[in-house]
């Protein structure tokens, strides 16, 4: 009986799995619309249109010399609109905050006007070789990882002689080697049958640095169904990143130091910078020309830009593997070969943030019932800050230092006079010279 009895569990069991395994999957339909909102917070001196900023809402120039001035952090949405409806006539879609964003009481999802192709009935000229053309001189240094000094192996050395030429170069796979994140995709016009964004040409209202994503936002427009949604405290901006610390020690290395952005997955630091011992010449002057890049990745990388934001489960990889510096970390030292090769290079910092998201209506408990899904909606989070390595750029503007921006040992804060002459070299140079021409 015993053993008749462990068989009839047995066989139970069995059948239960069996009809699990068979019950058909949930239907699953939509969405009609997806709607994302990328929230920026810029602190600091921001590098427009070198990943300093959230895609259409990078900072302005005069948000970028307000910074300069120690005006604080700026906010900056990018907000983008899909949908698989088209609109019966020409399409038409807003967003309406909160009040506490500060920005407008409507923000107008505008879509992009097709460029009109330009018919030439003449053949097309052969592109001609300006006779003042000189092939690029100089090289590329690849630095990577925190620390006092760069880990051997260091730097990659790239000629840009040899690279116009053609010629193979063992670092070569170095430079489309990047963060190893999956690049993320928003809404776009060619992915959907509609399509809107802001800012645009007919609205650039910003919000201010006090604006707040708090409360309830809506969404409506004749080719999407309507969107409301509601943001708590705790999916508001991040804070402003702060470099507590950036100065070049008297040992060599240049120390970064940052308070911890509540609400931050992962940090992340790059700098760009050119010139340097065996590489002063630039390329107005006729003299080769030294680039040197530098990322805190722990792994071999050439971040050229830091990502404007990244997945949670890249993150979470990120960090696992070092290629990203996690939330607890609050320093890293810029190793003394790289502050060597470009004694005035330009850092980047991002703390990177998670996601919101919502989705309705709610997946059916039932998976008999079909989840037939009209909308979607992610907002993305960053903090980013900026400036010239070893100088806290506060002080640059009149403003009150960094704490621990000034030490001993270290270089006094630059006279009026001089944070002047900084602020239009900074501008007058493509952010301090540092982007080759």
């Amino acid at each position: 009986m015993r053993r008749g009895h462990r068989f009839l569990l047995l066989t139970g069991a069995a059948a239960a799995a069996s009809a699990a395994v068979a019950q058909p999957a949930q239907k699953v339909t939509g969405p009609v619309a997806v709607y994302w909102m990328s929230a920026s917070t810029q602190s600091g001196f921001g590098m427009p249109g070198m990943g300093g900023g959230a895609g259409g809402g990078r900072p302005s120039m005069s948000q970028v010399m307000a910074m300069m001035n120690g005006g604080g952090a700026q906010h900056s949405l990018l907000l983008q609109l899909g949908s698989s409806d088209r609109p019966s006539g020409p399409p038409s879609a807003e967003h309406l905050p909160p009040a506490g964003l500060g920005a407008g009481a409507s923000l107008p999802l505008v879509t992009p006007q097709a460029p009109t192709p330009v018919v030439r009935d003449d053949a097309p000229e052969k592109p001609q070789i300006p006779p003042e053309y000189q092939k690029p001189k100089g090289r590329m240094l690849i630095f990577w990882g925190c620390g006092e000094h760069a880990k051997p192996g260091q730097p990659v050395v790239l000629d840009f002689a040899e690279m116009s030429a053609g010629k193979a170069q063992p670092g070569m796979a170095l430079i489309g080697k990047g963060l190893d994140i999956r690049r993320m995709q928003p809404p776009s016009p060619g992915r959907y049958a509609a399509y809107g964004d802001w800012p645009n040409a007919q609205s650039r209202t910003t919000a201010p640095g006090s604006g707040s994503l708090v409360g309830q936002h809506t969404v409506h427009g004749n080719y999407s169904p309507e969107i409301r949604f509601t943001l708590n405290a705790s999916q508001d901006f991040l804070g402003p990143l702060t470099l507590t610390t950036n100065a070049k020690t008297p040992g060599g290395p240049a120390q970064l130091g940052w308070a911890p952005v509540q609400g931050a997955q992962a940090y992340a630091a790059t700098v760009i910078g050119a010139g340097g011992a065996g590489g002063r010449g630039r390329s107005g002057d006729g003299g080769d020309m030294t680039v040197v890049l530098w990322s805190s990745s722990e792994t071999q990388a050439a971040a050229f830009a830091l990502p404007d934001y990244i997945a949670p489960s890249d993150l979470a990889r990120g960090v696992e593997t070092h290629t990203l510096m996690g939330p607890q970390t609050t320093s890293c030292q810029v190793p003394k070969e790289v502050v060597d090769a470009a004694p005035q290079g330009f850092v980047q910092m991002v703390a990177y943030g998670g996601e919101a998201n919502f989705v309705y209506p709610p997946r059916p408990a039932d998976p008999k019932i079909a989840w037939n899904r009209q909308w979607e909606v992610k907002v993305r989070y960053r903090s980013a800050t900026g400036g010239l390595l070893g100088m806290a750029m506060p002080a640059m503007g009149g403003g009150r230092s960094y704490p621990g921006g000034s030490q001993a040992g270290q270089d006094p804060p630059p006279s009026p006079q001089d944070a002047a002459a900084a602020r239009r070299r900074a501008i007058l140079n493509g952010l301090g010279g540092l982007i080759p021409h």
